[in-house]
């Protein structure tokens, strides 16, 4: 090509061989790269929370079940029933206890103090003689369930 002569005016420059053109593409395409590489990394991590919930809540359930579970479930029961110590002379007391599951009436035969549903009460007891307790649990739908123990007096 030929410079241009006085007084004409240079030829107008192709937009295709502007740098401008190309870096500006360039940048375009780096800046698109990176959101769809945000992207695809947020949306993992947010899949890798869901599981990990999901797995947890699932763990928690068996977890509850299995402590229901353990202290009864929804069976009526006497879990535990026992005097300590088993003997005592005269004029001495031991400890009545008891541990029930899903009781809503709780009665001890003979008397001693006040009983309610529990899964850990005692009670001092001082018999005169040696004696037979029966505890005696009411579930919801009515059905009993009785336990005894016996204290000997020596």
């Amino acid at each position: 090509m030929s410079a241009p002569l006085r007084g004409q005016s240079p030829s107008p420059k192709s937009p295709l061989r502007s740098p401008l053109l190309y870096s500006s593409a360039l940048v375009l395409c780096a800046a698109v790269y990176v959101v769809f590489i945000l992207f695809t990394r947020h949306e993992s991590a947010r899949r890798y929370e869901q599981h990990t919930k999901a797995r947890q809540d699932a763990e928690r359930r068996a977890d509850d079940a299995a402590a229901v579970e353990q202290l009864g479930g929804s069976e009526l029961a006497i879990r535990g029933l026992y005097v300590s110590p088993p003997v005592v002379h005269p004029g001495e007391s031991a400890q009545l206890c008891y541990d029930v599951a899903n009781a809503i009436e709780v009665a001890l035969d003979p008397p001693v103090g006040a009983v309610w549903p529990s899964h850990s009460r005692c009670l001092n007891v001082t018999p005169k003689k040696t004696t037979t307790y029966t505890l005696t649990i009411t579930g919801a739908s009515g059905k009993t369930v009785s336990e005894q123990v016996g204290l000997r007096v020596q």
